[in-house]
């Protein structure tokens, strides 16, 4: 199996992460976005997740997307709440403090800083709340697709919203644990190094287009 990842892509890092922890045997294929190799499979990552689970069913353990109908529903409802609500204001502050597509001003920035605020509020009362995980005392798909794909992107240009969150960082540990401390951290090299993203978008030839494709963000 080909997978066509390129790790600065929060929704690659959550497949890259789970089929590693996992076992399941795949040729990593690069594919750069920043130079503009972007197509729809991109946006298909959360299906693709689902999809390793269902293929790989007889080895992958029942929690990771549960069998059972109250379990699975819940984690759907949380892959499809994600997309519209933490997912895009975390990613706009990502964005922005890349300078991505424009430099923003302080009162935009302030507000996704304050839109990601709320939106985390809500993750931990309604989904986490006080279990292990985002299902229960087990980890699943949705805590992977939470950590890699949320979260993270803004601690990579310097921005910690597990800051002043002891419930998160806990639940951060455990993930992390429960996938591997040095998978995780290789996972997430590429981010970690952003500093230069600006230069090179722009550098690439690329810019334009980038910066129409994340007005959506912005509007």
């Amino acid at each position: 199996m080909e997978l066509y990842l390129d790790l600065i892509s929060p929704p690659c890092r959550a497949v890259f992460l789970f089929a590693k922890a996992l076992g399941i045997p795949f040729e990593f294929k690069y594919v750069d976005l920043i130079a503009g190799n972007l197509t729809a499979a991109h946006f298909l990552h959360t299906a693709i997740l689902k999809y390793l689970v269902q293929k790989h069913s007889g080895s992958v353990a029942d929690h990771w997307f549960p069998a059972g109908l109250q379990q699975r529903a819940r984690a759907n409802e949380y892959l499809s709440w994600q997309h519209a609500n933490h997912r895009g204001h975390c990613q706009k502050v990502f964005l922005l403090r890349v300078r991505v597509p424009v430099r923003p001003s302080a009162v935009t920035m302030d507000a996704a800083l304050e839109n990601m605020k709320q939106s985390l509020n809500l993750l931990e009362e309604k989904f986490l709340q006080n279990k292990q995980f985002i299902l229960g005392d087990k980890i699943s798909v949705a805590d992977v697709f939470l950590l890699s794909v949320i979260l993270s992107s803004p601690l990579g240009t310097g921005v910690d919203g597990f800051e002043g969150r002891p419930k998160l960082i806990a639940w951060r540990g455990r993930v992390k644990e429960a996938l591997g401390e040095e998978l995780f951290d290789d996972a997430h090299t590429a981010l970690m190094q952003l500093s230069g993203l600006p230069e090179k978008l722009k550098s690439s030839g690329e810019f334009e287009k980038f910066e129409l494709r994340f007005q959506r963000f912005f509007n």
